[in-house]
């Protein structure tokens, strides 16, 4: 089933009013975007400044008795932002930032009825992103699956995941579930049904998405999950671990307790981050300064673990062929390895068979020197492996999960990247004039698979069946895989290299 561009001019009015929504007594006025009621800015959650930095994210008091203009975005999260755009996003935050960024936007076509509900998640390495991006507008989804689309935002880098030790940690976690709370409780003025939530992201907001499932508090408030590159495969810190790092971030900023690194502009944390992100390289791994931490309090076990017991929701779950050229198709480190270096790395996954699979890796990719080898385990290490044990694992219990892998190659920088992370975005939303400035995306032909990519999300948000020819949930013992490319074709497991 195909949706195209559908425009609902309901209530738009004569006179140019705009839209006036009344969740739980707390108005919003917002504008009217090409037939859509948007609402932009809303804050969902006591703003996390002051003594509230690095506490558990507090419901917003609201604004009683008077209307809140939502016509502008809120800032975004405090984040690193360099003058020049990076060779394959662009960029992927844009000032203003602020500590102040704990706010939500909607898209809906009508403020009646009680329509299926998106929250989006966006991604960013748990460092960059906003819900406010022009790539995750919710206006191609709201409108053309006739659905309320919510984006947030929430605390990201050392404001969002640094562990200070006392109690709950995750703080971008318990912001997550604040909006969701939000949602629930007020979707039905933006004519959202409550009971009909999909919650999905990509990459950190895919693992977010996982996270939330498996949040004895956040589970009950959605029903569908879609999964697009979660990192399932990032080792999380314990209590010890994370506190190791908190010491570090101490030592970096040049204090001596938490309450002085309260005290710090957020500007003095984002400028630590080069020297905490070299803490935390490691040859053939994905840098990851500020990682989620298994604190016995709000994550008490690894989704990637925990998922496999999720019972009550839908899934969609899957990953782009070439994940890793993201991060190191273009770095210096890896220019020109030898095999005995990438030998290294194969050694710290498959142990006294990393030989073995080397040799199996050299077989499925014929025409790969070392350094492609190596990027292919970077990925499977992170995102396809995990992915695929988790599709087996659901399978072996009885709970099915829709898997996909996004196979098409773009063509920019004569095709060194393949179907890299982050590839699959501008399909998902059919939206590719939002990416103009990206450069990964130069060549790239957006025509029919767009469509068919944003129809089947459309139609598993709608139904929790994707609707695709061939395409259902995979089983064991044979795999079933949808394969999005030019041609979207169904197989089993796309690499069986384990």
């Amino acid at each position: 089933m195909q949706y195209r561009w559908r425009r609902n001019t309901d209530h738009e009015g004569t006179h140019g009013m705009r839209p006036i929504a009344e969740p739980e007594a707390h108005a919003l006025r917002g504008t009217w975007e090409d037939g859509l009621a948007v609402f932009r800015g809303i804050p969902y959650a006591t703003p996390p400044v002051g003594p509230l930095r690095w506490q558990p994210a507090r419901p917003h008091p609201g604004w009683a008795g008077t209307i809140r203009d939502a016509s502008g975005a809120g800032p975004s999260a405090p984040q690193p932002y360099a003058p020049a755009p990076d060779p394959i996003l662009g960029r992927h935050g844009e000032p203003p930032f602020d500590e102040d960024c704990l706010t939500l936007n909607i898209w809906t076509p009508a403020l009646d009825g009680a329509r299926p509900v998106l929250i989006w998640i966006h991604g960013g390495g748990f460092l960059s992103g906003s819900g406010s991006l022009p790539y995750y507008a919710g206006d191609t989804f709201a409108r053309d699956g006739d659905l309320v689309v919510v984006t947030i935002n929430y605390r990201l880098g050392a404001l969002g995941y640094l562990y200070t030790g006392a109690g709950a940690g995750n703080y971008w976690l318990t912001d997550q579930l604040t909006a969701l709370r939000w949602v629930h409780d007020n979707i039905a003025a933006f004519g959202g049904d409550p009971d009909q939530v999909t919650v999905a992201g990509q990459s950190g907001g895919a693992f977010s998405t996982a996270a939330l499932a498996c949040h004895p508090d956040a589970a009950p408030l959605f029903r569908r999950m879609i999964l697009q590159s979660p990192p399932l495969g990032l080792e999380l810190p314990d209590r010890a671990a994370a506190l190791a790092r908190t010491e570090q971030q101490l030592r970096v900023a040049g204090v001596g307790s938490i309450d002085e690194l309260r005290g710090l502009p957020p500007e003095r944390l984002i400028a630590s981050l080069p020297e905490m992100a070299g803490a935390s390289m490691r040859f053939g791994y994905w840098p990851t300064p500020y990682l989620p931490v298994l604190d016995g309090v709000t994550m008490s076990r690894h989704p990637a673990e925990a998922l496999v017991d999720v019972t009550d929701k839908d899934i969609l779950i899957g990953w782009t062929a070439n994940e890793a050229t993201f991060g190191f198709a273009f770095h210096p480190m890896y220019t020109a390895i030898t095999t005995d270096q990438a030998l290294t790395r194969f050694t710290g996954t498959f142990g006294d068979r990393a030989r073995d699979a080397y040799d199996a890796y050299a077989a499925a990719h014929p025409d790969a020197g070392p350094r492609e080898l190596l990027i292919e385990l970077i990925g499977d290490d992170l995102f396809r492996v995990p992915a695929m044990n988790l599709v087996d694992a659901s399978a072996a219990a009885g709970r099915p999960v829709w898997a996909y892998q996004f196979d098409y190659r773009t063509p920019a920088h004569d095709g060194r990247l393949g179907a890299t992370h982050c590839l699959d975005l501008p399909f998902t939303f059919a939206n590719p004039a939002n990416w103009s400035n990206s450069p990964f995306l130069a060549g790239v032909d957006f025509d029919g698979l767009a469509d068919t990519v944003h129809a089947a999300w459309i139609d598993f948000i709608r139904t929790g069946d994707p609707h695709l020819p061939d395409w259902t949930p995979s089983t064991l013992p044979d795999r079933t895989i949808m394969r999005f490319d030019t041609k979207t074709t169904v197989s089993g497991d796309p690499t069986p290299i384990r």
